[in-house]
């Protein structure tokens, strides 16, 4: 039987719920972002402005993560949820390894779009089945941790750690 990490650690249903919560938050960011966008570029349409929208979400979500997780160590979510990003021996987590572990957390999805992208899979059930499919895959890597640490928090060297309550 795996030993018990010392300081407690968020159940995944937890932090799956602190994901959901988050989704709902990011939104309203990213929302933001496209009506700047959509306002600067005259909502013209061209394979580079389609990128480029493409480029301002990856980069706002990069910046809303790595900015939370680098600063306070949690987004707005996660303190709702009292889950902290930690890293041992740091005050704070640095942004190197907060970079790291939102390319890293990508895993979450970006194996489903790939698969939906491969595959052709192009209704809203397919991919809702598909991104389903692998948020539940990359949640089952915490199993295979002795901290219950994801997949891209074990790699990053950073660790989820649970907030006792007030």
């Amino acid at each position: 039987m795996a030993a018990k990490p010392a300081v407690g650690v968020p159940t995944i249903g937890r932090r799956l719920m602190a994901m959901l919560y988050e989704a709902f938050l990011l939104t309203a960011v990213e929302a933001l972002a496209m009506f700047i966008y959509l306002f600067a570029t005259l909502n013209q349409h061209s394979a580079l402005l389609d990128q480029g929208r493409n480029a301002v979400f990856f980069l706002v979500a990069a910046l809303y993560f790595i900015h939370a997780w680098s600063g306070s160590g949690h987004t707005l979510a996660m303190k709702t949820w009292r889950i902290k990003l930690v890293m041992p021996g740091h005050a704070k987590v640095p942004l190197r390894p907060a970079a790291l572990r939102y390319l890293l957390a990508w895993g979450w999805f970006l194996p489903a779009l790939l698969v939906c992208y491969v595959f052709h899979l192009r209704s809203p059930g397919q991919i809702v089945g598909a991104l389903a499919a692998g948020i539940a895959a990359w949640a089952l890597t915490a199993l295979f941790d002795k901290n219950r640490q994801f997949l891209h928090d074990k790699i990053a060297g950073t660790r989820l750690i649970a907030l006792p309550k007030r």
